[in-house]
């Protein structure tokens, strides 16, 4: 395994990032298969695992914690993350005041919360989940400072944060004399592109690390959505349906794509799913591409891809087909800032 460095922390990361969120009641309820496939991906070299509190209400990073314990800890870059109300999830609309978001009140329970979960002293990188308009981005880095001077957290980063956001950051940071950002955590696959247009740049030049979440697009690009076959009912199928109902007129697109990418990855002998990981991580703003497993072949299918390398026909094929710093469905698009609701704009 070839490791790589995570932005300015000094850590060193494997390519591939093992992401929790399947594991629990969201994915897997069964917490002694989630261990077993933490641990194999452990002995394939994987050195890098991701959860949150909101996964399943706190349950994934308990299960993350039982597959730690031990000496397997001290050989794990264990990242986490904060912003969302853990009780009832992140998309729900009646949020209790104080239960989520980015103040420092929420940050410091939050993470005292998560190192009992996850049963260990330490968080080698600690994030915050979305971007919270309703708190002044110094006090969120005050609180992320402290909690490095006191030893709970290693490093910290943000996920999903726009690249205005991330220079405002530095900004600050250089300002306020704070440790700043050391990474950042978008989404980004062949069907999502939207990062390359201002983001990887930003985040380049900030010398910030990126572990970029579903590079496989949610499953679209792993090879079970294939024209013809029936609505699948399990896993992220099962949690949100619409997203991937092959019948539906906003994914027609995404099938026609699937057929054409199956057509490169055979010319070239390898799955859809080692194309459109090995695609990520040849980025060269890349640092790690998290993936979200639910049972163990789902992650034993994609070793290797971390080993291969695309040629440039290859590249300049799918370029051709999903165009540099776009994406293929616009509500995939990226964070949407809340100036642009009704009453902002002064509206009723």
């Amino acid at each position: 395994m070839e490791y790589r460095a995570l932005g300015r922390t000094g850590m060193l990361v494997s390519p591939i990032c093992l992401g929790n969120m399947m594991m629990g009641a969201w994915g897997n309820p069964d917490h002694d298969d989630c261990v077993k496939i933490v641990h194999r991906a452990l002995d394939h070299g994987i050195n890098f695992i991701d959860t949150a509190d909101v996964y399943s209400a706190g349950e994934s990073e308990i299960i993350t914690g039982k597959a730690l314990a031990g000496a397997r800890r001290d050989n794990v870059i264990l990242a986490t993350k904060c912003h969302f109300p853990i009780d009832i999830g992140p998309f729900a609309a009646d949020r209790k005041p104080n239960t989520w978001g980015n103040s420092r009140r929420h940050i410091v329970k939050s993470c005292d919360d998560s190192l009992k979960r996850l049963g260990t002293d330490w968080i080698d990188l600690y994030q915050l989940h979305r971007p919270d308009p309703n708190t002044p981005i110094d006090e969120s880095l005050s609180a992320l400072n402290d909690l490095v001077q006191q030893g709970k957290i290693r490093a910290f980063g943000c996920s999903t944060f726009p690249a205005e956001h991330l220079v405002e950051a530095a900004w600050v940071a250089d300002q306020r004399n704070f440790i700043p950002f050391s990474t950042e955590q978008p989404p980004y696959s062949i069907f999502v592109r939207w990062i390359e247009r201002d983001l990887l740049p930003t985040c380049q030049k900030l010398n910030m690390g990126t572990l970029v979440w579903s590079p496989l697009n949610g499953g679209w690009l792993s090879g079970v959505y294939r024209a013809g076959q029936e609505q699948r009912s399990e896993g992220r199928a099962k949690r949100a349906p619409a997203r991937y109902d092959v019948s539906e007129p906003a994914n027609q697109k995404k099938m026609e794509l699937v057929e054409e990418l199956v057509k490169i990855a055979d010319g070239i002998g390898v799955s859809l799913a080692h194309l459109a990981l090995a695609w990520v991580l040849q980025h060269p703003g890349v640092t790690s591409a998290i993936i979200g497993p639910r049972i163990m072949d789902h992650l034993t299918s994609l070793f290797g891809a971390e080993d291969l390398v695309l040629s440039a026909d290859v590249l300049d094929h799918i370029d051709r087909l999903v165009a540099p710093g776009t994406t293929v469905l616009p509500d995939e698009a990226r964070w949407e800032t809340p100036a642009l609701t009704a009453t902002a704009r002064r509206r009723a």
